[in-house]
Order: structure tokens, then C-alpha cells, then sequence
């Protein structure tokens, strides 16, 4: 059983920065891929990016791409996203999620851990 916990959620201006963070108890994340989702009000989830178990692959939907980078400390049992160049569109609440594989984070299925969420608002 693994418990998945995000911080570092907030209120920030657009164009601002954030770095939100993943802590994991329980197995070691090591042995999951990662990723990082969203869910605005009144949308659907959506696939923010992830991460290998060793974290020398990555993945991002367009809207992210080159604004957010995903890493992880598997030392630290921990997941991270920083995100640049905020915007107002955003703004949701944001979930780490760990999978067996790489595929399944990247497409949203499949995965066996979820964490609480943690709100991202950016004002214009």
C-alpha cells in the first residue's frame, strides 16, 4: 500500500511559479511511475505529465510542454512539479498518481495510487 501526499499548492499571479511536491509512505516509489494530473471545475481530468521509475523518461501534453518539468527523488521518496509561466487556465486541482508503467500514467489508466489533490489557482 502506498499513500500519496501533494503540497505546495497556492494562490500565484499569472506568470508566476509553483513547485508542487508528491511525498510518498509506504513501498517505495521507485517501483512505480509517476505522473502528475489535473481537473479544473467542471472538466474533465486531465494528464499533466509523468515520469520513469528512474526518471530518465518524461512526458508532457502540449499545454505544459516546456513550462512544467516533473522530476523525482526516489531517495526522498518524493515526486515534484515545478511549473514556470503560470497562466490562468491552470488553475485546478492537481493530483500525483503512481502506475506499474509508464504507459498507464501517460493515459490515466490503470493506476493504483492516487493522492488527495492539492489547488492550484492563477490569477490573471
Amino acid at each position: 500500500q502506498v499513500q500519496l501526499v501533494e503540497s505546495g499548492g497556492g494562490l500565484v499571479q499569472a506568470g508566476g511559479s509553483l513547485r508542487l511536491s508528491c511525498a510518498a509512505s509506504g513501498r517505495t516509489l521507485s517501483s512505480y511511475a509517476m505522473g502528475w494530473f489535473r481537473q479544473a471545475p467542471g472538466k474533465e481530468r486531465e494528464f499533466a505529465a509523468a515520469i520513469s521509475r528512474t526518471g530518465g523518461i518524461t512526458y508532457y501534453p502540449d499545454s505544459v510542454k516546456g513550462r512544467f518539468t516533473i522530476s523525482r527523488d526516489n531517495a526522498k521518496n518524493t515526486v515534484y512539479l515545478q511549473m514556470n509561466s503560470l497562466k490562468p487556465e491552470d488553475t485546478a486541482v492537481y493530483y500525483c498518481a503512481a502506475g506499474s508503467v509508464m504507459g498507464s500514467v501517460v493515459v490515466g489508466s490503470s493506476l493504483e495510487y492516487w493522492g488527495q489533490g492539492t489547488q492550484v489557482t492563477v490569477s490573471s
